[in-house]
């Protein structure tokens, strides 16, 4: 199966998020790449219990910085920046096969010099209320399942 999709977590700090995310990946066909350093050890109990036993079947990379992944993953993709402090709203973008999503670690996001490098896309949230970001494993599933649907790909 083609990779529809390339989930790029850039210094994930939270096992949990990062088993789910894995999880949706092996779901999805698509291909999770983690940027390190990692808040957390590969092989943490946490990680692996929110992947269930479903490791085996999904495609994960770790990458040993940002430009590393960049160059292996290519440079001629559509490479997608999540954020909350941006106003483009991902229900706006056009996704492609092969496209890449990016997010950031849980407390900080994704930096400006990352972002610099980016399409940047937020996911609308209510403005009236005390609240700054959704679960990062939320968000990925939100944003890559709305590519997915475009790409028509699950079907």
């Amino acid at each position: 199966m083609k990779t529809p999709l390339h989930i790029v977590l850039f210094e994930p700090e939270i096992p949990p998020n990062t088993g789910n995310i894995a999880r949706l990946c092996a779901c999805t066909g698509c291909k999770l790449h983690l940027i390190h350093p990692l808040g957390f050890e590969i092989t943490d109990k946490q990680l692996r219990r929110a992947g269930l036993d479903y490791w085996q079947h999904m495609d994960v990379q770790e990458h040993q910085n940002w430009q590393e992944a960049r160059q292996a993953i290519g440079l001629d993709r559509n490479w997608f920046g999540l954020s909350s402090k941006v106003e483009n709203s991902y229900w706006d973008a056009s996704f492609q096969a092969g496209d890449v999503l990016v997010f950031g670690p849980e407390t900080r996001g994704l930096s400006a010099e990352v972002l610099g490098d980016l399409q940047s896309l937020t996911i609308p949230m209510r403005k009236d209320a005390p609240v700054r970001s959704l679960n990062l494993s939320s968000a990925c599933s939100i944003v890559t399942f709305e590519a997915l649907r475009q790409l028509n790909s699950l079907k």
